[in-house]
């Protein structure tokens, strides 16, 4: 879905929430893949059966990538991604976990570029027991209304 939403239209608070998603084996050998990422934390269950967790581990750029998808809902068409900051892991993710993302409106700045502000989202990621397993900022560089007509 397309969408105009502009700077002056985000408010403070605003919170959108996902459905889940269900990590699976999957999802870790073909990030292993794609990533080189092949540390046995991921790959070895029989090594993994000898560390705290007991249980392979998702890596944490493969939670930080299926999050990002899943609240790509809509394309604003007056915003892009700037960056994201203060990334962290706080709990491993594991084959079977189901994951959703709570996003909400923390912060709002102008930018140094006029016609443009930057709005910071905090993403919230959960698992199946609404335990925090991953968080980061989300920067939206957005275009002003009031500016761009």
């Amino acid at each position: 879905m397309f969408v105009k939403k502009y700077y002056e239209e985000f408010k403070i608070g605003e919170t959108r929430e996902t459905l889940g998603r269900t990590i699976t084996e999957s999802d870790i050998v073909i990030h292993a893949g794609q990533t080189g990422d092949f540390f046995p934390h991921h790959m070895d269950e029989e090594w993994c059966k000898t560390q705290p967790f007991k249980k392979r581990i998702a890596h944490g750029t493969l939670i930080f990538s299926v999050a990002v998808g899943m609240t790509a809902s809509f394309i604003n068409e007056v915003a892009m991604t700037y960056g994201y900051e203060r990334l962290r892991f706080t709990k491993p993710v594991f084959i079977g976990d189901t994951i959703r993302v709570k996003v909400s409106i923390k912060d709002m700045k102008d930018h140094k570029k006029p016609g443009f502000g930057v709005v910071t989202e905090l993403v919230e990621v959960f698992n199946q027991n609404d335990e925090l397993v991953m968080l980061c900022e989300h920067l939206l560089l957005t275009h002003k209304k009031e500016e761009n007509g």
